[in-house]
C-alpha cells in the first residue's frame, strides 16, 4: 500500500479527528516503529508500520466490515428524517469511519445488514449480474404450496409490472405452510414483500439470516454487532467470484 500521511491513518480509525491526532503527536504520544513522531504529516505504510498511540497499538485496518443483526424499527441508512437508522446501533468511532449499509431491510425487517466502507464488494453483492444468494426466513398469512415453490422457481412476473428472476423457496416443516426459506439472488424495493403479496400469501414476518455464504451469528444479538473477520471477508469475495463463475458457465 501506498504510504500515507499519519494523521489520515489515525483519523481513519474514527477515535481522534486530525486536529486531535495533530495534538497527540506535538505531545509525544505517538510512536511509529518504536520511536515518537516527528509530524502529523509524515507519511508512512498503515500495512506495515507500527503505530502506537498512548502506547497502545493502532487498531487499523484498510476496510471496516460489520456484521449487525438488524432488529425492527431501524432504516437501512445512513441517515435519514424519518426516525432512527442502523448506524444509530453502533458506537461513534464506527459512525465516523463511513460505513453504509450493503443493501437495505424494511424498517421492519429483521436479520443479517451488513455494513462496511469498502464500496466495490458492496456493489459486487448486491449486483444482480453476479447473483450472490440473499436468503430470508418469512412467516406469511396463509398456507404456501407446492405450486408457490414451483412458480417462485420459474420466476414471478408481478401484476405491478416486477419481473423476477427465479428464485427458491423452501416450506419449513411442521409450520403448516406458514413458515418457509426464500433465496433470491437480487434485492428490489420490497420483492419478497410483493412476491408474497402475488401469491396470495401477504408477508407477517421477514429476516434475512444469509447473504452469500456469510451467515446471521447464532451467538449475536438482535440489535448487536461485531467485526467480520478476514476468513469471512474472504469469503464474501469468493462468493462473489463464485457467483460470477456459475452465472457465465450457465450462459454456454
Amino acid at each position: 500500500m501506498a504510504a500515507q500521511r499519519l494523521d489520515k491513518i489515525i483519523a481513519s480509525t474514527g477515535r481522534w479527528s486530525r486536529r486531535e491526532v495533530k495534538e497527540l503527536v506535538r505531545q509525544g504520544r505517538v510512536t511509529v516503529n518504536g520511536a515518537a513522531a516527528r509530524s502529523a504529516e509524515e507519511k508512512t505504510d498503515p500495512e506495515t508500520a507500527e503505530i502506537t498511540v498512548n502506547g497502545e497499538a493502532l487498531p487499523w485496518r484498510q476496510y471496516t466490515w460489520v456484521m449487525l443483526n438488524k432488529p425492527a424499527g431501524y432504516l437501512s441508512a445512513t441517515e435519514d428524517g424519518r426516525g432512527a437508522t442502523v448506524l444509530d446501533l453502533l458506537p461513534q468511532e464506527l459512525q465516523r469511519q463511513h460505513l453504509f449499509p450493503v443493501g437495505r431491510l424494511d424498517r421492519d425487517t429483521e436479520g443479517l445488514l451488513l455494513l462496511t466502507n469498502q464500496g466495490d464488494l458492496a456493489h459486487d453483492l448486491l449486483s444482480p449480474k453476479k447473483h450472490v444468494d440473499k436468503e430470508y426466513g418469512v412467516r406469511v398469512e396463509g398456507r404456501l404450496t407446492a405450486a408457490d415453490c414451483a412458480a417462485v422457481k420459474a420466476g414471478l412476473h408481478l401484476d405491478d409490472g416486477l419481473d423476477c428472476q427465479p428464485a427458491e423457496l423452501a416450506i419449513l416443516p411442521n409450520t403448516g405452510g406458514r413458515e418457509a426459506h426464500i433465496t433470491i439472488r437480487e434485492g428490489k424495493f420490497h420483492q419478497i414483500k410483493r412476491m408474497m403479496a402475488y401469491l396470495g400469501k401477504p408477508v407477517l414476518y421477514l429476516e434475512r439470516v444469509r447473504m452469500g455464504n456469510l451467515t446471521l451469528d447464532s451467538a449475536l444479538p438482535r440489535g448487536s454487532w461485531r467485526f467480520l473477520t478476514e476468513d469471512e471477508v474472504r469469503g464474501l469475495e469468493i462468493a462473489v467470484g463464485e457467483a460470477e463463475k456459475n452465472r457465465n458457465f450457465n450462459k454456454k
